[in-house]
């Protein structure tokens, strides 16, 4: 294990109570002191809720998280997470994916844990009455994962966690726009939903085996897999399918990469993935 991150203080750019896994995890494996700076706004990088977007990627986004938390202090080490959801790319359903990306302005090595997990609540409904409502916080999982309500007219009301809470804003809203249904979503923030702690916090176990993964040759922390060869062979037929037959590693200081075949421990593919066998 590299002697870089041992005994370290980090700050942890959040708002939303991410460090109460993280911060215990890097603890453990590294003696790392994590502290969460107080007023910190990341409301400013974009939300879930879509009233502030975000501009960048999730890895860019991530990153400018950790710089504007080091000028809050006088760290050089910084952790910062970021959350995102769309249908996954081979069977459709919601999915979460996770990052947990690493600053250390010190050694000027950057690295990313990663999760990307079908255990999500992520859901939405338009309601018109109180039933509908009452259904569909049942469905998510309510309260102990909160909901946000959108009316019509763009207000928006977070951090629904009570049903008297909820009936309050059900009620006023149809209320005042009675022809027009009311905008229910799961809340996505950290703090507000437990399914997504969770995938934060085996991000953040895949940044610790990053971290403490050293490159062969200049033994920098954070030598992980880069890229992907497909080309994993029929077992039936020979020709090349389009599953992965190896992994790249490579060093993001010294540049140095190797490749390792079949790091799935599977040398030949079903031949339900070959397009000669199964066109």
């Amino acid at each position: 294990m590299s002697i870089v991150f041992i005994n370290r203080t980090a700050t942890i750019a959040t708002m939303h109570g991410k460090e109460k896994v993280i911060a215990p995890i890097l603890l453990q494996e590294f003696g790392i002191k994590a502290i969460a700076p107080a007023n910190f706004n990341t409301d400013i990088f974009g939300t879930f809720t879509r009233d502030i977007e975000r501009s960048s990627t999730q890895i860019a986004a991530a990153k400018r998280k950790a710089e504007a938390a080091l000028e809050l202090t006088a760290q050089t080490l910084a952790i910062a997470s970021e959350g995102s959801f769309f249908p996954h790319p081979v069977i459709g359903i919601p999915c979460n994916r996770e990052i947990i990306f690493l600053l250390d302005q010190s050694s000027g090595v950057e690295i990313v844990g990663e999760e990307l997990s079908l255990a999500t609540n992520l859901s939405h409904r338009l309601i018109k009455n109180w039933q509908e409502a009452e259904e569909f916080a049942q469905k998510i999982g309510f309260p102990d994962h909160a909901l946000v309500a959108i009316a019509i007219d763009g207000k928006i009301t977070k951090g629904i966690t009570t049903l008297k809470d909820l009936s309050e804003v059900v009620e006023l809203s149809l209320q005042r726009l009675p022809n027009e249904p009311l905008h229910l979503e799961t809340d996505m923030r950290a703090f507000h939903n437990p399914t997504r702690m969770l995938n934060i916090e085996k991000a953040t176990w895949d940044l610790v085996k990053k971290m403490q993964s050293l490159c062969p040759q200049c033994y920098s922390p954070g030598y992980a897999i880069a890229a992907y060869k497909s080309g994993l062979r029929c077992g039936a037929c020979g020709i090349p399918t389009s599953l992965t037959r190896a992994a790249i590693y490579k060093c993001q200081k010294c540049k140095f990469s190797h490749e390792i075949e079949f790091p799935n421990g599977i040398e030949t593919a079903d031949p339900q993935y070959c397009d000669f066998c199964n066109p």
